[in-house]
């Protein structure tokens, strides 16, 4: 039976490399979707949140690209090789003038975290960061992550120093999931984005802020308005009130109304007192800003956030590595990088459904959320599915991507998309819709076994 066995393994073997080459082989991308986001490999361990965001399947999705993402911070370096081309330039807003050393720190850094690009071996090396100063007693708002402690060897593991940070002086080698290539430093949530600078703070351990008069009291209200006018989609602001007697502002809270009604999606942190005060911030309290709370490796909630009735979501917070303003790296924890990252998946989700508003956006992210491993009790309230300490649980950039797709398909009438595992065809086709692909590669596997089989029989 040598020619049934030829013919046996000849129809698999045919079988199968048309199936590899068959519309039918892994699977498909949604509509829209960016076939060039094919993971090179699980994401270094320095950058434990890309995986525990799922980004490398939402990146498969869209990876942020023509979105505009204001950081309203300390100010960002767009010299930096991981946001080189990535960053404009907005205004100072802070009165205090750009001094050598003192701006850019904490903002580059969460420039980096949201549209982080990394860089090749052929970018300029980063230089060490030199330690910080002591840090003065804050006015105005601070920032809700902890300053950067003394300049680390590259060779010499992150640890936890004071403030919960530790700097490094060289990148890691993460692979590039969002291009398929290796790359060095930071990739950020949505890597395609842009960031809008608007400095809006000083440095938490900026001398300054010892003067009374250090800053302008309107800075964030008038930052908020100049990104809503400039075209910002998602507004980040990972600072917040500078005392605990603090309760925002009219001229904040109408600002963040102002932004709303142009579109802009604002994201705040929701600070670092949950270990001491535990005090209602600013802007994150204000209603229509999606407030973020910060999460460990395990997905539980950090102590320092702070649980409020207004949080949104949280997401990760402690040994987060991100660029600095120098050229260098730093690894910390706080509810500033939690919400940096959400915008980031705002970013995303606004750059594959630019048509769903603010209020659309911030419930797409609050419902397509991955369930914290332990809820704690639910506040008396709860009429809105939401926990003190994990808002409406741990974000999720694909379960968020897909959540803005239903709502999107509803506000166009359109049919609810395929169930997960049954991914839409991008020409609008279902997979069943491929039976005659199928049955058409089949046909042609079985003709190729009977001329393989033909051939054999001859002499």
């Amino acid at each position: 039976m040598p020619y049934v066995r030829s013919l046996t393994v000849t129809l698999v073997t045919a079988f199968g490399l048309c199936l590899a080459a068959s519309p039918l082989s892994g699977p498909s991308p949604s509509a829209g979707a960016d076939t060039r986001a094919a993971a090179a490999g699980a994401p270094s361990a320095a950058q434990w949140q890309l995986p525990a965001l799922r980004l490398p399947e939402a990146w498969r999705i869209t990876r942020g690209e023509g979105v505009l993402v204001a950081v309203l911070d300390t100010g960002v370096n767009g010299d930096h090789p991981d946001l080189a081309g990535s960053v404009v330039a907005g205004p100072d807003l802070t009165g205090a003038g750009r001094r050598p050393g003192r701006w850019g720190h904490h903002g580059t850094a969460m420039a980096s975290l949201i549209a982080g690009h990394g860089h090749t071996d052929a970018a300029a090396p980063p230089r060490p960061r030199n330690p910080p100063a002591a840090a003065a007693p804050p006015t105005g708002p601070i920032l809700t992550s902890a300053p950067p402690a003394v300049a680390s060897p590259a060779t010499a593991p992150p640890s936890e120093a004071a403030g919960r940070a530790a700097a490094l002086g060289a990148p890691a080698r993460v692979p590039h999931a969002a291009r398929g290539t290796a790359r060095l430093g930071v990739i950020g949530v949505a890597p395609g984005a842009r960031i809008l600078s608007v400095r809006v703070t000083l440095e938490n351990d900026d001398p300054l802020r010892a003067r009374p008069s250090a800053g302008r009291p309107d800075a964030l209200a008038r930052g908020i308005r100049y990104a809503a006018d400039h075209g910002a989609d998602v507004i980040s602001m990972s600072l917040g009130g500078g005392s605990g007697a603090w309760n925002g502002s009219p001229a904040e809270k109408e600002a963040v109304r102002y932004a709303l009604s142009r579109g802009a999606v604002l994201v705040a942190s929701s600070g670092n007192d949950g270990e001491t005060t535990n005090r209602k911030n600013y802007p994150a309290a204000y209603p229509g800003v999606i407030a973020v709370g910060a999460v460990d490796r395990r997905l539980k909630v950090a102590a320092f956030s702070n649980r409020q009735d207004y949080l949104s979501v949280v997401a990760p917070g402690t040994g987060i590595l991100t660029a600095d303003g120098d050229r260098s790296y730093v690894v910390g924890d706080g509810t500033s990088a939690a919400a940096a990252m959400v915008a980031g998946i705002a970013a995303l989700v606004r750059s594959a459904y630019p048509g769903l508003p603010p209020r659309q956006v911030r419930a797409a992210i609050e419902r397509g959320t991955a369930s914290p491993p332990a809820r704690r009790p639910w506040s008396a309230s709860g009429a809105d599915d939401r926990d003190p300490s994990y808002g409406h649980g741990v974000a999720d950039a694909l379960l968020a991507l897909r959540e803005a797709g239903r709502m999107a398909g509803a506000r166009a009438g359109a049919a609810p998309p395929a169930p997960p595992g049954r991914p839409a065809r991008a020409d609008g086709g279902t997979p069943d819709s491929r039976l005659p692909t199928l049955l058409g590669l089949l046909a042609l596997c079985l003709a190729m076994g009977t001329h393989v089989l033909t051939r054999r029989r001859s002499p």
